[in-house]
């Protein structure tokens, strides 16, 4: 029996983390723990990435969702990456992870959300429907995006840079700058263009363009070291 690997985007209604992400589009979140505990209340490791001061907003903010029971920094705010420690009310969350065990699908643990939209994997028995997974989705009150379909068959485990997932984590102006400074030569030994010209092509400043353009360096350097941990 054949299996698919499906990556789905979710719109996960009236829970804190879609919400404020979506009222934060510069911010990405990963989950970086799995829940552990036994009664109502479980933690989770989260990783926060975006502009320093809408990291902070959003953690503020996170902090004081109703299903939040508690919220302690494990680093330091006023960065571009702090690590935080969450207390969920689980009786006052809904959770995607659950409602998709509950349906029997299999899906990669954790996920990251952006702009508010969770990137969920699930690999699917070549009997089993994805319409039906989408409609459990949506009756709930969600939204569905599908972004990948694919036969594992197709697929080579570890011999590629996981692009789907690097794609998703780039924001959108983070993407435009990255390959605008790509097309402009900016990479090229001879440089083609500088910070300033790049910046000048999308009608930004100079601290503008080298800021989006570092976090998605970041972003990039992250995968390739993972890539390379796993050849390794």
């Amino acid at each position: 029996m054949s299996m698919r690997e499906v990556v789905l985007l979710v719109r996960h209604n009236g829970e804190p983390e879609s919400d404020l992400s979506a009222k934060h589009p510069s911010v990405t979140l990963r989950s970086r723990s799995s829940l552990t505990g036994r009664s109502s209340d479980r933690r989770r490791i989260i990783e926060v990435d975006g502009p320093a001061d809408d990291v902070a907003a959003f953690v503020e903010e996170f902090g004081e969702a109703d299903s939040i029971v508690e919220l302690e920094a494990l680093t330091p705010l006023g960065r571009d990456r702090v690590f935080i420690a969450v207390t969920i009310d689980v009786g006052r969350w809904d959770s995607i992870a659950e409602r998709l065990s509950d349906i029997g699908v299999h899906h990669r643990s954790g996920t990251v959300i952006q702009a508010g939209w969770e990137r969920w994997t699930l690999y699917l028995d070549s009997d089993e429907s994805l319409s039906a997974i989408v409609e459990s989705l949506e009756e709930a009150g969600n939204a569905t995006e599908l972004r990948r379909d694919v036969e594992l068959r197709h697929l080579e485990a570890n011999d590629q840079l996981n692009l789907t997932r690097l794609a998703h984590e780039l924001t959108a102006r983070q993407t435009e700058v990255l390959t605008t400074a790509i097309e402009m030569d900016y990479y090229e030994p001879s440089r083609g263009a500088s910070i300033e010209e790049v910046g000048e092509a999308l009608g930004i400043s100079r601290s503008t363009a080298w800021e989006h353009l570092n976090r998605a360096e970041r972003k990039v350097m992250r995968e390739i070291r993972s890539f390379l941990r796993t050849r390794s």
